[in-house]
């Protein structure tokens, strides 16, 4: 990933000097596992191309999965101070800046796509994907869901896992899709889409047990799920039966993958690493 963090970078120089500038850059390059990037990349060489033509595209997908950290930490959602082993970008500058680094990353990301060296109507598909995966009915119908479930704690799992399957299982399955799309498998589509959504789902169990089994300092990030009274899959199911769970959605994704007309290698061997993270 050296290269691609070389790409996001160099992103830098393109934008004229500002604290907003600053802000966006700040919370991009935090680190992080870079999951989604990693993903799109992952299923592109198993298509066969040069891992380089996913890089705007990937780029794209992390500044906005980077704009909507720095918005869910705000004081007015989630009011969180701690991210990637740093401070929350409003504390690290201040409200209105973060506000405005987020509004930034997200415009800024369809501009990037659009750089993506591949024919026009792929990069038509891939800026309808980013819009519908990211907006009102994808990740944000997800958090409007999460806010809604602050005033009215959800209850059963049903109702939890229509609440993840937007607001983490949109942002993870985006990836896919556009690895398909830059890889000119678009028949893979459907398939993708259910092991995006297996992936969204076991990724959010293991944020929710590692929030109760590892600390603030372990997992670089602030955990404020009880503390906003947010029903979580352990806080429904328990420690044990979550990780059952999650382990189950793993397995089929992985069987799914077997399935895709691509080199699976890679990306079988990635979804191992996120079953056995441990932050």
């Amino acid at each position: 990933m050296q290269r691609f963090e070389a790409y996001l970078e160099a992103l830098q120089t393109s934008y004229r000097p500002s604290r907003t500038r600053d802000a966006m850059f700040y919370s991009l390059l935090a680190g992080g596992k870079r999951v989604r990037p990693r993903l799109l990349l992952a299923l592109l060489k198993g298509y066969g191309k040069e891992e380089s033509l996913g890089y705007p595209c990937a780029a794209a997908i992390e500044m906005i999965h980077t704009y909507s950290l720095i918005h869910d930490d705000l004081p007015a959602m989630d009011d969180d101070d701690l991210r990637r082993g740093r401070p929350t970008c409003h504390i690290a500058f201040d409200e209105a800046t973060a506000i405005l680094a987020g509004d930034a990353l997200l415009s800024e990301a369809f501009g990037i796509v659009m750089k993506s060296k591949c024919s026009a109507e792929i990069r038509g598909r891939l800026v309808e994907l980013l819009s519908a995966y990211a907006g009102v009915d994808g990740m944000i119908l997800g958090q409007t869901l999460d806010i809604a479930a602050e005033r009215q704690p959800v209850s059963d799992i049903e109702a939890l896992e229509e609440i993840h399957r937007h607001k983490t299982g949109k942002l993870l399955t985006l990836p896919l899709l556009c690895a398909a799309w830059l890889g000119d498998h678009p028949q893979d589509i459907e398939v993708l889409q259910q092991i995006g959504e297996r992936i969204g789902l076991s990724f959010q169990i293991q944020d929710d047990i590692l929030d109760v089994t590892r600390s603030r300092q372990e997992l670089g990030k602030s955990t404020s799920d009880e503390k906003n009274h947010k029903s979580t899959y352990v806080s429904l199911l328990g420690i044990e039966a979550s990780q059952a769970l999650a382990d189950r959605y793993y397995e089929e994704a992985m069987q799914q993958i077997k399935g895709l007309h691509a080199d699976t290698q890679e990306l079988l061997s990635f979804l191992k690493e996120l079953k056995d993270r441990r932050h």
